[in-house]
């Protein structure tokens, strides 16, 4: 399955909620979102806009110690996980449930559990730029709808 490939250079904290909001702004039902990138990167950031974008009016938090955290949108459900903890993906608690009951997942870290993410996944890696401590911001998809539609709505984004 072919990937497309956007990026983006992110200088701020506001325009990391920007960017959550542009991705969420394509959200649909049973979307799961993996988020990978060096602590501090901006993987909660970028969560906190995207959420806001499904109505939800909860504080967003990383949810390190209890793996997974629901906010119920307007939108849709959120199921924001961080598996930074998780060592072995057998050990999942079967968190790929969350991914079919028809919510959005964001999943922080989920290079930890690999082999339980679908194919169909948007995948976003941010880096973080040593020179200038800028946000280089990557999205994967072989959705070319999704793909399609966050360029045509690409708004206030470097």
């Amino acid at each position: 399955m072919e990937q497309d490939l956007l990026k983006y250079v992110i200088t701020t904290h506001e325009e990391m909620i920007e960017l959550g909001k542009l991705v969420g702004d394509c959200a649909y039902a049973n979307m799961v979102v993996t988020l990978d990138g060096d602590l501090g990167a901006g993987k909660t950031t970028f969560t906190k806009g995207f959420a806001e974008t499904l109505g939800v009016k909860e504080i967003i938090n990383s949810p390190t110690f209890t793996i997974m955290k629901v906010y119920q949108g307007t939108i849709y459900t959120l199921y924001h996980l961080d598996v930074y903890r998780i060592e072995n993906s057998m050990n999942d608690f079967e968190l790929e449930e969350y991914f079919y009951f028809g919510g959005v997942s964001v999943i922080e870290w989920s290079c930890q559990i690999e082999d339980l993410i679908p194919p169909s996944s948007i995948r976003i890696n941010i880096d973080i730029d040593p020179l200038t401590s800028n946000r280089i911001v990557t999205i994967k998809s072989s959705n070319l709808e999704f793909i399609n539609k966050l360029k045509e709505n690409k708004v206030c984004i470097n």
